[in-house]
């Protein structure tokens, strides 16, 4: 039975079978999938990934190219499908940066030091609030994949710090609306949130 609003965030690092889990994970709610899609293919390399991400995935399953307006691709597929998944919150805020602040991808540290970063933030986690509240009020299930960025070493490029710490503020965000939240590591996922547990005050950190 499909749980009105039910989010599910799943996060781990590069190459950790996040994608994959996540797709195993959604296949299991629901036959009717939508698959939000919000890779922007840039160069060779990003084109052979997605394309290796569109030979796994059922036939059946709606897949939506949407790089920017994910809160209203949610809305707007929500009552056809049982389960959304949006792959991935990383590139979409790359995505937003760079659309609203096309001059991030040229700035120099000089550059970066005279923009106002608040503005930016605050534009950017505004519109992570609105997914997260279309994936809550959706009738649909929602699992959003990201990435961990911020467990290595601290990018040596201004660009690089603001966007760690923006993807690091968004993932929190939608974490703490989420209803169950995993971490995957080597292909294996990390129950580290579960909604019952946390009404009932206990921890998770268990092996699914």
């Amino acid at each position: 039975m499909t749980v009105r609003g039910k989010l599910i965030f799943v996060t781990g690092g590069a190459r950790s079978g996040k994608s994959r889990w996540a797709e195993e994970l959604i296949g299991r709610l629901g036959n009717r999938v939508a698959y939000l899609a919000t890779c922007v293919p840039r160069d060779e390399e990003m084109i052979a990934r997605v394309k290796i991400h569109q030979q796994r995935r059922p036939a059946q399953w709606v897949t939506v190219e949407e790089p920017l307006e994910v809160a209203r691709a949610v809305q707007r597929v929500a009552d056809e499908v049982e389960a959304i998944l949006i792959d991935c919150l990383t590139l979409w805020l790359t995505n937003l940066l760079l659309d609203a602040y096309p001059e991030l991808d040229r700035a120099d540290l000089a550059q970066i030091a005279d923009l106002n970063l608040e503005e930016i933030e605050n534009s950017v986690l505004g519109r992570v609030t609105e997914l997260v509240q279309a994936a809550k009020q959706s009738s649909a299930q929602v699992v959003m994949v990201s990435n961990e960025v911020g467990l290595g070493i601290v990018p040596g490029y201004p660009l690089g710090r603001l966007y760690r710490d923006l993807l690091g503020r968004a993932n929190q965000m939608v974490a703490a609306a989420a209803d169950e939240v995993y971490l995957v590591v080597a292909g294996i996922p990390l129950e580290i949130k579960h909604l019952d547990a946390r009404q009932n005050g206990e921890q998770g950190g268990r092996n699914v």
